[in-house]
């Protein structure tokens, strides 16, 4: 791999293995994982459900800590992060998607995308015009004042790839986002987000059962038992 990838690295995650502690049992979720994801590709991770791709998007969003290892993200080791510091690169430099949009159902289109801006203290100005921005590019610009009850499966999680762009992010991490989606819809916000990464020069990691899209990304990688499967 040449010199000019290895600067496009956002995040890896070296020698990552977790440990949960259930009642008198140790349980081995995750065993020596060695992963990297660049600026501008599409990563899927497969594998059977129950195998570790959860626990390692969250090790990898900095919401657990790995019982070895350690985790880089824009040049940064976390390990010996406190929760503040941790906290505020999950808001700068990270997007989170689901498989459920997880949108405020309370709150309209334009305003869930705002959200995220608002809390990082981006200016209400600021942020509606941001959001506006992304809900456009997303083909949403006529259901930017709907709630999340009066969209679609699609629209909602369109809405979620928005706010997930939010605050600028360098690293997207999904867990299954087309997962709830028709074959046709899940194809449309796939092709969406798609762009966007090679657009904005973004990494984007992809936790997915679904192996049409996965043969879609730039590369694949295999969870089988807790490790890499060559």
């Amino acid at each position: 791999m040449n010199d000019k990838k290895i600067m496009k690295e956002i995040l890896f995650l070296q020698n990552i293995s977790h440990v949960y502690n259930q009642e008198d049992q140790k349980i081995k979720v995750l065993n020596n994982i060695n992963l990297k994801v660049f600026k501008g590709e599409m990563l899927a991770l497969t594998g059977p459900s129950g195998t570790g791709k959860s626990t390692l998007l969250n090790i990898a969003g900095l919401l657990e800590t790995p019982t070895f290892g350690f985790v880089n993200l824009a040049g940064k080791n976390c390990r010996d992060m406190n929760e503040d510091h941790k906290s505020y690169l999950r808001g700068t430099q990270i997007g989170f998607i689901f498989q459920s949009h997880r949108l405020f159902p309370e709150f309209s289109a334009i305003e869930n995308v705002m959200l995220p801006q608002l809390i990082m203290g981006i200016s209400k100005k600021e942020a509606v015009s941001k959001s506006k921005e992304l809900l456009t590019i997303l083909g949403l610009e006529k259901r930017i004042n709907f709630r999340p009850a009066k969209l679609s499966g699609g629209e909602a999680q369109r809405v979620a790839v928005a706010r997930a762009l939010a605050n600028s992010p360098n690293l997207i991490l999904a867990d299954e986002p087309t997962g709830n989606l028709d074959p046709a819809s899940a194809l449309n916000v796939f092709n969406l987000l798609s762009k966007l990464v090679k657009a904005l020069d973004i990494g984007c990691l992809i936790a997915t059962h679904n192996h049409v899209l996965a043969d879609l990304m730039d590369r694949r990688i295999t969870i089988d038992n807790g490790s890499i499967k060559n």
